[in-house]
């Protein structure tokens, strides 16, 4: 496995094909530093005894100890490890770990691949393994390139006046494939060693060309990265965890990319094109019942300790708020364990969640964000958008006297009462606060991409047999 140096000089060789505030970068960057930085816990905390059997797991491919980040599920007590894993360290970073990213794509691509074969007699899944050993031994961190750009939303891909609205296949050769198009809003792609390309949507056999799966080294030529980049503040004399945390979501576009077929496991077959959009999906879902509750598990310990400084901590009112939010926040976890207990064995031996459990879970932590927000700002109240400046509070003429009107409980130090708020500050009003907010709800697929998934898999008939056995219609006595 990789240390965090190693991580990150593997990535400063990479070519700079980072567009970043109109300048093209190396991963060097300050601005990538926030996002470099979160990743970097998911390779420094492998040895700490907390972390150990969480972020390490044994691969079922070379018996090898490696980071449960580039690991296949085996089985239910993989899933909910993968789920407590990210939970934890997600409470660590104040958020999004974004590694998961990597891990959901070859998780979701390990049974696409497999059924692929099984239908056709292709040989994707064993491209795809030979791919995953290298992932395993290199430690690799990955983005999953999912959501294309879309163009006109009416029309599906082959139906768009420009064919570059989600990525193609424009060419292909004896040694590989050539893909053109861009992917919007990926998280982390600035930052991975290697990009993973899913489908995004259900694919129609007329949407042949646009159903592939792939992966490329993050600087492949004709790679171009756009990176929004986003951080948390906290001025270097205050030394605070949370001014080395940030974030970089993109566009990345494929300027006729060459994939050799060594690294192609999904090329023309609409079915699994759409499996593998699926599944992708899926696995992030679950995912997200472990970094939801992580970020609810931060809002709440905000809340709670502004509330204590203020001496109302166990007010009625406060107290309703508080049980609110974790109440949000285990339902939430809980729907993961449902999720990974309920899971199936898939043929290709990945062990897959319950589909309904993940996105119940996952639709309740999006439909819920803003009302956490909501919440914490009540208990806050306005002040967080009216702090004054860190270097006015550590101001030898004017800090005094902000430490005498910021001053809450007369047994709590002003100056833990201005951390408190800073933090508080970070999550409501900066600039990655703002992206977290909208990642809250849209991370994973919106709202009614849940209801559409739950749609499709719950069992609606059953409901009816109990209705239709209580009132007589039939006196088949309901067996679900």
């Amino acid at each position: 496995m990789r240390t965090s140096e190693e991580y990150k000089q593997d990535l400063y060789r990479l070519k700079p094909n980072v567009y970043l505030r109109g300048k093209k970068v190396g991963r060097e960057s300050p601005e990538l530093s926030g996002g470099i930085n979160i990743i970097s816990k998911t390779f420094d905390l492998v040895d700490e005894p907390y972390f150990k059997d969480l972020l390490t797991a044994k691969s079922h491919i070379s018996g090898k100890r490696i980071n449960r980040f580039t690991h296949l599920h085996q089985s239910a007590d993989d899933l909910m490890k993968k789920q407590e894993m990210t939970r934890k360290i997600c409470r660590l970073v104040g958020g999004c770990i974004q590694r998961c990213m990597g891990c959901d794509a070859i998780n979701g691509l390990s049974i696409a691949t497999f059924a692929a074969d099984m239908e056709h007699g292709t040989d994707y899944h064993k491209r795809f393994m030979e791919y995953v050993k290298e992932f395993q031994e290199r430690d690799l961190v990955a983005a999953c390139a999912q959501t294309d750009v879309k163009g006109d939303r009416s029309k599906r891909p082959h139906q768009q006046d420009d064919p570059d609205m989600y990525v193609r296949v424009v060419e292909k050769r004896s040694d590989g494939i050539v893909v053109r198009g861009a992917k919007n809003c990926i998280t982390m792609a600035a930052v991975a060693d290697e990009i993973i390309v899913v489908p995004t949507r259900a694919m129609m056999p007329e949407d042949k060309d646009y159903c592939v799966a792939f992966a490329v080294p993050a600087d492949a030529d004709g790679v171009k990265i756009v990176a929004r980049t986003s951080r948390l503040r906290a001025p270097e004399r205050l030394n605070m965890p949370q001014g080395e945390l940030g974030d970089d979501e993109n566009m990345v576009i494929f300027d006729d990319v060459f994939v050799p077929w060594d690294r192609v496991f999904i090329c023309g077959e609409n079915r699994h094109a759409t499996l593998a959009a699926y599944l992708f999906a899926l696995f992030h879902r679950h995912s997200y019942t472990g970094c939801k509750p992580a970020t609810t598990d931060v809002i709440m310990g905000f809340g709670a300790l502004i509330a204590e400084y203020n001496g109302v901590y166990g007010k009625h009112n406060i107290r309703e708020k508080l049980v609110e939010l974790a109440a949000t926040a285990e339902l939430v976890y809980a729907a993961g364990i449902a999720s990974a207990v309920h899971g199936t064995k898939t043929p290709a031996g990945t062990f897959m969640p319950n589909e309904v459990y993940a996105n119940v879970g996952r639709r309740h932590a999006g439909l819920n964000f803003y009302k956490e927000l909501e919440i914490l700002a009540e208990l806050a109240g306005g002040l967080p958008a009216a702090l004054p400046f860190a270097e006015d509070f550590l101001n030898s003429e004017i800090g005094p006297l902000i430490k005498k009107y910021i001053k809450r409980r007369s047994d709590v130090p002003a100056e833990d009462v201005y951390r408190c708020l800073y933090g508080i500050s970070n999550i409501l009003c900066s600039s990655l606060g703002g992206v977290q907010a909208v990642a809250g709800v849209h991370g994973g697929g919106s709202p009614v991409m849940e209801d559409i998934a739950i749609w499709r898999t719950y069992d609606f008939e059953k409901k009816k047999d109990i209705a239709k056995f209580l009132v007589g219609i039939t006196e088949e006595i309901p067996k679900d």
